[in-house]
């Protein structure tokens, strides 16, 4: 076995983490549903690498997430932190006392279930019936009084929180909450916020013994996937638990998602507010890529005005809408993780290339170059393997969720690893595993400059689109995700409803296309922060970082930079 545990830290995380699970959901139930599509029973995957095992204290058995959430008190909406299954945990003080003064309690009024989560209990005490009572769906008689098109539409309209649209199950010791403090989340914004609030102490111990909780029943856990909103005050919170984890779980390889929404980039009036938000990026960055084996920054100022979104229609200031885009291509980088693998030169029918996520970190960063912050590319949806230029097109149809990256960089050892799933050929058919790489590699062979490794993995199965999922896909996306020839008329918008499953390729690659992003923290740290009168110096010292840790940072992030460029001068001397 080879299982993985995710860790998701911080709201923007946990948004891009709800939709993630919600598509794992998806294809566990279509797995099992009788009239889905043959592509999703046949998917060549091992579902036990994301999911464990257990059962409830009724003896109900149970298949939740292998999942570490952490979030702000109050961030889980309608939703207990002990989840939906259990029914274990509360929220009510020990009533062992130590104190024999005057106690007052402050409590908010609990948030009312959504159509969505009314609809999705309501199914659920009716399936729990059917079971106890042995009768089928029929003879219960119920009737669904909500219809889907009233759920897609509240979604598109009143989600405040992750758990809002959520479909998974979760475990008790699954979502933890930063409890003692209530905090507005637009003023959690910086490195030193969060350092003071929530830095170390109980919460550190708490959440340890909490991931300890899943390593310790792994057979043998390939590595962590880390998603982490790196916008603001969750960033020390993250970078305190990865050094609890590379100090507990050496030889374990996290591979990190510093995910962000486009809101955390717009730039402030206020000078000194601008010098934070820059000190705080080129800080976060540099404390956070330290402690994993690989980064991948995600997140672009604008989703709905980028290249990645030619075929969708983004809300920017929902982060319902770009969580949904980014976790759609966080699931297609993992698929391979979860792939059954097979000997060298045999071929599923329905998947191919495996990896592991430690064979991910060495194929990018473990080569003659070793760097560790990788470029994010999707094409959602991907093209059909149909016409006489796909071969030319299907590599410009990937375009980077990873911000402030170079177009057009010649970068002659650059790698990379390419995942393909549920390409559509010939009349809107699933194309062949063959298929697939064939056109792959022809795309390379008509390729200006080509990488000098490439590893490319293949699925028949495509992304299933749950009904929780927003209306993002544009008006020429049909149900499958193919490219309609006209516009649907009466539409700008597709959701759910409309189309039900869609190809997607995606890619991380090392490429010194991402020195723009890694200059731009440098140098931001060094004006800021290091020179002399620097306007940041003062606020590095009130965030903790003496000195000479604010030049080791600079130091480290000088190193990125020379692995990818060995001419730039980049010398740590802001006399």
């Amino acid at each position: 076995m080879r299982e993985i545990v995710t860790l998701q830290v911080g709201g923007f995380a946990n948004f891009v983490g709800s939709h993630f699970w919600n598509f794992q959901n998806e294809l566990l139930e279509l797995a099992e549903d009788s009239e889905a599509d043959a592509v999703f029973k046949n998917q060549a995957l091992n579902m036990d690498v994301f999911y464990r095992y257990g059962e409830t204290h009724q003896g109900v058995p149970t298949y939740t997430p292998r999942l570490l959430s952490v979030d702000l008190q109050g961030s889980l909406g309608s939703m207990s932190s002990s989840g939906t299954l259990y029914n274990g945990g509360s929220s009510v003080p020990s009533s062992v006392m130590t104190w024999d003064g005057n106690v007052s309690t402050q409590a908010s009024e609990p948030r009312r279930r959504n159509l969505f989560l009314q609809s999705l209990y309501q199914e659920e005490q009716e399936n729990s019936f059917t079971v106890e009572n042995g009768v089928s769906g029929a003879e219960n008689g119920s009737q669904k009084e909500v219809s889907d098109r009233d759920i897609v539409e509240q979604l598109e309209n009143d989600v405040q929180y992750w758990t809002d649209y959520s479909k998974a199950h979760y475990h008790p010791q699954s979502l933890y909450e930063l409890s003692g403090s209530w905090i507005d989340t637009h003023k959690f914004d910086n490195y030193g916020i969060g350092r003071d609030s929530f830095s170390g102490g109980l919460h550190g111990e708490e959440m340890s013994d909490r991931l300890r909780f899943f390593v310790e029943e792994c057979d043998h856990i390939q590595g962590f996937q880390f998603i982490v909103d790196d916008s603001g005050g969750f960033s020390p919170i993250a970078v305190d638990f990865l050094e609890s984890i590379a100090d507990e779980y050496t030889n374990v390889p996290v591979l990190l998602y510093a995910v962000r929404g486009p809101g955390s980039a717009i730039d402030s009036i206020s000078q000194k507010h601008r010098v934070s938000r820059k000190l705080h990026d080129a800080v976060s960055f540099s404390r956070l890529s330290s402690l994993c084996k690989l980064i991948v920054p995600v997140g672009l100022p604008s989703l709905s005005k980028s290249k990645a979104s030619r075929l969708l229609c983004i809300k920017d200031e929902k982060p319902y809408h770009c969580s949904a885009a980014y976790a759609a291509t966080l699931h297609s980088v993992s698929m391979p993780f979860r792939m059954e693998p097979l000997g060298p030169s045999a071929d599923s029918t329905y998947a191919s290339g495996a990896l592991t996520v430690n064979e991910v970190v060495q194929i990018l960063s473990g080569q003659a170059r070793q760097n560790m912050v990788a470029i994010l590319d999707a094409a959602m949806p991907a093209p059909s393997l149909t016409g006489n230029q796909v071969e030319q097109t299907f590599l410009r149809n990937l375009q980077p969720l990873t911000p402030e990256v170079s177009e057009h960089v010649e970068d002659l050892q650059s790698v990379e690893s390419m995942i393909v799933l549920g390409a559509l050929g010939t009349g809107g058919q699933r194309a062949s595993i063959h298929e697939v790489k064939s056109m792959v590699h022809a795309a390379y062979e008509h390729a200006i400059t080509r990488p000098i490794f490439s590893h490319l993995s293949v699925a028949q199965c495509p992304l299933p689109i749950p009904l929780p999922f927003p209306s993002i896909f544009g008006n020429r996306v049909g149900q499958h995700g193919e490219l309609l020839g006209t516009p649907v008329i009466g539409s700008s918008s597709r959701g759910s409803l409309d189309v039900h499953s869609i190809p997607v390729a995606a890619r991380l690659r090392s490429s010194s296309a991402v020195l723009p992003f890694l200059e731009n923290r440098l140098g931001d740290l060094r004006k800021f922060g290091i020179a002399r009168g620097g306007p940041g110096a003062e606020l590095l010292r009130s965030w903790g970082f003496a000195k000479d840790e604010s030049e080791d940072m600079g130091e480290t992030l000088s190193k990125m930079i020379m692995e990818l460029n060995p001419r730039t001068q980049t010398s740590s001397d802001s006399d």
